[in-house]
């Protein structure tokens, strides 16, 4: 028996087969198409082949991807993919797999793959961020993924940055529409902005760049923190691999929370680029 997970990404579709223990048994990949139609035809083709290297079919396909579903329409809303802003993709995939399919928001599927068994396993509340091209953020409570009444839980990229300086406020326009948001200073290309080079470099040469965004990212998880006082932070995307993240950010969290005492671990994901596509497969229980 395996489970198949599908990671819709921007730039590239990943679709994977696990086995009960959450080992891959095939992974494969292709870049993401622009039109609708084929990114539909392109998931197809991957779980396919997936399943073909593995040797086995599952009933049931678990797929992560931008934005959340509308409990009210059933419609994708806030995707920074835009071609599936206003689809029903989670129905249309099923039809096109023959099979039911569980949509959820990429970093909630980082969330609950590390979770089940990478930097957060054992935590009763994992909070677990995507610092990459966007900000998205997941919470586990007790193996449970936590999606919200309304659907849209973890959508800590569109906060406003916290305690905003003068220099911050009111802050540069979001796609979304809004000014200021958290994605905005502490994904890869807000730092770039800021440091008027690419994140790759600022982070291979630390400056004062760097200094100023894990202040700006401290004081975003502090929020986090104020509300739900997590037992796990966890950092996933590609600014997660900058190592001084964890010596820094605990410290640098501590002075904004509303407590004498700070003791929470920033941990990097365990299961790095691969935890969107293993947290989707682990959205059915097992078959």
């Amino acid at each position: 028996m395996i489970r198949i997970g599908v990671d819709f990404g921007g730039t590239k579709i990943e679709a994977a087969a696990l086995d009960a223990e959450g080992r891959f048994q095939a992974r494969v990949r292709a870049a993401s198409p622009k039109d609708y139609g084929e990114g539909l035809d392109a998931v197809r083709a991957l779980v396919a082949e997936a399943e073909r290297q593995a040797g086995a079919r599952a009933a049931r396909v678990g797929v992560g991807g931008p934005g959340s579903v509308s409990p009210k329409s059933g419609l994708v809303r806030g995707a920074n993919s835009t071609q599936l802003n206003g689809r029903a993709f989670p129905q249309d995939l099923a039809r096109t797999l023959g099979r039911p399919v569980r949509y959820a928001n990429d970093a909630n599927c980082l969330a609950l793959s590390e979770a089940t068994d990478g930097a957060g396993a054992g935590a009763g509340v994992v909070f677990a961020a995507i610092l990459g091209t966007g900000v998205g953020a997941g919470v586990v409570v007790d193996g449970r993924l936590v999606e919200g009444r309304n659907g849209f839980a973890g959508e800590w990229g569109h906060a406003p940055l916290p305690w905003p300086s003068a220099e911050e406020y009111p802050g540069p326009p979001c796609w979304c529409g809004r000014r200021g948001c958290l994605e905005l200073w502490v994904s890869g290309p807000g730092l770039a902005r800021d440091a008027g080079r690419p994140a790759e470099a600022v982070a291979a040469e630390p400056d004062a760049a760097l200094d100023r965004y894990v202040d700006r990212l401290a004081r975003g998880l502090a929020m986090v923190c104020d509300v739900l006082d997590p037992d796990v932070i966890v950092l996933g995307g590609g600014l997660s691999n900058v190592d001084l993240l964890y010596y820094r950010l605990p410290g640098a969290i501590a002075p904004h929370v509303f407590s004498d005492v700070f003791e929470t671990p920033v941990r990097r994901a365990v299961h790095g680029d691969s935890s969107g596509v293993r947290g989707a497969a682990w959205l059915w229980p097992p078959p």
